[in-house]
């Protein structure tokens, strides 16, 4: 077992709820503490050699940055006649924004529009949003430093490629919506903070502080930020959010309001006036109520004059297509695309003449077209089972642009357009990108402590033999966030490594609609961890793997998911790599935007929801004198959503409790943050590293 420095332990109990809870590394909740900074360097002493030293890190540095380094390009998009597209030519460490006047000069000749690998020496300021007006003759952008959530605004003339004066700071969450007549835009903002440096620098008390209400602003072009007006704020509940959504035809702005992460929302609608005299769009104060009970899911398709198009969960909790007419919000709402039996309407996007909707199909994707009556159209088939990561139209136009990713296989995109019959034009690839091995793919499923069925995916090489095999064993559940085929360089590393990879579909994502969400939230959590160990176990009782062949991994929420785990079941699992995951679940609410999980956790204030917290919080069920897991915990010092106190004080009690064999090494990123944003060669560090640990300690021999 690799040797540690055993960190400070000092002598600070709570009493909540009438129980005692020893927290002796608080001090390492803040990141200026000197003890803090040493602990991290500390960490780092002794994961960065061992890592380092691992038999299979060679052939994973190689694979994750040969897979990594690929040409990639995203999925195009056109605004006011000329089109846009992030892409790379796969050695840069951000992406790049380009630009042309045509699709066919978007694909050979592009202009470059905007480059972030010219912002910063060491990669990490990263491009988070782009959005172009209405006329497409500006970008609004929006960029982070070191992996932050913070983010800065600022507006380029297309034409000229050079900025304009607008500089707007302190943002977070909304991307810049433009107004229809393209004289300024909404996004979300938050005070600065009293320690911010007066240049907008994000200081670390940033990084960690509970954040307090936010405001949705109208920013005219030209104008200071301190001349930005209020939209929407409710101060006396922080913890609710709003989205906006302006309507093409320039009639309305609509927001979508909810309490933090919470799925379910109200809809309110604001009609916008061109003045006569020719200033810019004003939006009335007084507010159209479209949805005023937090009860379902909503989310804006698109509108039609006085008619809004919602996706709704309302009596459909697998999602429906509706028609709500703006004059009278009252009258029952028109139902265009009926519930499925099945499957869940996971997104809807207007063209001129029709929706493009998105289907989620036992965890993969399908896409349906329907004309604005909810009527299907003809539509031709395309590659399954995929994901599909992206969807973009315009309501004006007959043109669709998709994105299609599989686990294991690069993305695609294909151009489909209604004056030629809607048929796939396969868009030509970015750039020469490495074959990967021919996979064999798999579903199956696991019986979870209730009898429900748990699904997954299983993938590995198709010329080698099945049998017991080191396998990495993916999930997240939760948040009503979906786990679809979308490609990983992890996942795809692993694989052609000749691991075996299984994607778990545990109750709390999104892959089966809001009832298959709320089975693993709030109370219910446990189901999760149990959806889990169900997975695992069904893959030991089949003979793809055996215990001490079998790493778990997940990231965020997913890293709360592997806490748990190794922590329940220690002798299920010979690797642990929780990565950025929430693991004091009793304080997790008191830093940054932590309280806004509160709907999907419950809150430890709460006396109820405290006794299931305190159950299965990572951190307070580590025993002394236990036999857990080889576990390599990744965090980032700049991870202002999860926080870093989260990894580091479980890493340090675990390292206290270990009793077995296994190493237990933090790997701590600097300038680096919850993985948005992370420079390519980060990512591919990163990755090599949890995949050569897992290799270790799973008997994993990387392949040719």
């Amino acid at each position: 077992m690799t040797e540690h420095a055993p960190a400070d332990r000092d002598r600070i109990v709570d009493v909540l709820h009438g129980v005692e809870i020893a927290d002796p590394y608080r001090y390492l909740e803040d990141p200026d503490d000197p003890r803090t900074q040493a602990f991290v360097q500390a960490q780092n002493a002794v994961s960065r050699p061992h890592l380092a030293g691992l038999a299979a890190g060679p052939a994973f540095r190689q694979l994750t940055t040969t897979l990594l380094t690929a040409p990639r390009r995203g999925v195009p998009w056109e605004r006011g006649g000329r089109y846009f597209v992030v892409a790379n030519p796969g050695d840069l460490d951000q992406d790049q924004l380009f630009t042309a006047d045509s699709l066919d000069d978007l694909l050979t000749a592009p202009r470059l529009l905007l480059d972030p690998n010219t912002l910063s020496t060491d990669g990490t300021v990263a491009l988070t949003a782009a959005r172009v007006s209405p006329d497409g003759a500006l970008l609004a952008y929006a960029l982070s430093e070191g992996g932050s959530d913070w983010q800065s605004i600022a507006v380029r003339d297309i034409a000229t490629g050079l900025d304009r004066p607008d500089r707007l700071t302190w943002a977070k969450w909304v991307a810049p919506t433009w107004l229809p007549d393209s004289s300024g835009f909404l996004y979300w903002r938050y005070p600065a903070p009293a320690t911010a440096a007066n240049d907008g620098a994000v200081g670390s008390a940033a990084l960690t502080e509970a954040m307090p209400a936010g405001e949705l602003v109208h920013h005219r072009l030209g104008d200071d930020q301190d001349a930005d007006t209020l939209v929407w704020s409710d101060p006396e509940h922080p913890e609710w959010m709003a989205g906006p959504w302006v309507a093409p035809d320039g009639r309305w702005l609509v927001l979508t309001t909810s309490p933090g992460t919470d799925s379910r929302t109200t809809i309110s609608a604001h009609r916008l006036t061109t003045p006569p005299d020719g200033t810019p769009v004003a939006i009335d104060p007084s507010p159209v109520v479209v949805v005023g009970e937090l009860a379902d899911a909503h989310t804006v398709v698109g509108s039609d004059g006085d008619q809004l198009f919602l996706r709704t969960e309302r009596d459909a909790p697998r999602g429906r297509l509706v028609r709500v007419d703006l004059a009278d919000p009252d009258a029952p709402w028109t139902g265009l695309v009926d519930q499925h039996e099945q499957d869940v309407l996971v997104d809807a996007s207007p063209t001129a003449e029709a929706f493009v909707l998105t289907w989620s199909s036992d965890a993969a994707h399908r896409i349906e077209l329907v004309d604005r009556d909810g009527a299907s159209l003809t539509w031709p088939d395309l590659p399954a089972p995929v994901a599909v990561l992206a969807v973009n139209t315009r309501a004006n136009s007959p043109e669709i642009f998709v994105g299609l990713g599989s686990f294991t296989a690069f993305s695609r995109q294909y151009r489909l357009d209604a004056t030629t019959g809607y048929q796939p034009e396969l868009l030509a690839p970015p750039g020469d990108r490495p074959d990967l091995p021919e996979t064999v793919v798999q579903r199956r499923s696991g019986r979870s402590a209730d009898g429900t069925a748990v699904p997954m995916t299983v993938i590995r090489r198709a010329d080698l033999p099945a049998g017991p095999s080191p396998t990495l064993l993916y999930g997240y559940g939760g948040f009503d966030v979906p786990i679809l085929p979308g490609f990983s360089a992890l996942f795809g590393a692993w694989v052609a490594a000749g691991g075996t990879l299984a994607v778990a579909n545990l109750r709390g994502g999104g892959e089966f609609g809001a009832d298959w969400h709320t089975a693993g939230m709030l109370h219910h959590k446990q189901r999760v961890f149990d959806d889990l160990y169900a997975c695992a176990e069904a893959l030991i009782a089949d003979g793809t793997t055996t215990p001490e062949q079998l790493a778990v991994h997940g990231r965020s929420n997913g890293g709360l998911l592997v806490g748990a785990a190794m922590t329940q079941r220690p002798e299920l699992f010979a690797v642990a790599l929780p990565t950025v995951g929430v693991l004091d679940m009793l304080r997790f609410h008191l830093f940054t935007i932590g309280w806004a999980w509160m709907s999907e956790y419950g809150s430890p204030d709460d006396p109820d929801d405290f006794a299931v917290l305190h159950a299965y919080s990572p951190l307070h069920r580590l025993r002394e004198g236990t036999r857990y897991p080889a576990t390599l915990i990744c965090t980032g010092d700049h991870d202002d959503r999860v926080v870093p106190a989260h990894s580091l004080k479980f890493g340090a009690e675990l390292q206290r409790c270990q009793a077995g064999p296994g190493p237990v090494l933090l790997r701590i990123d600097t300038r680096a943050g919850h993985g948005a944003g992370k420079p390519v060669s980060a990512l591919a560090e990163e990755h090599a590293d949890q995949l050569a640990f897992a290799a270790e300690y799973t008997g994993l021999v990387p392949r040719g």
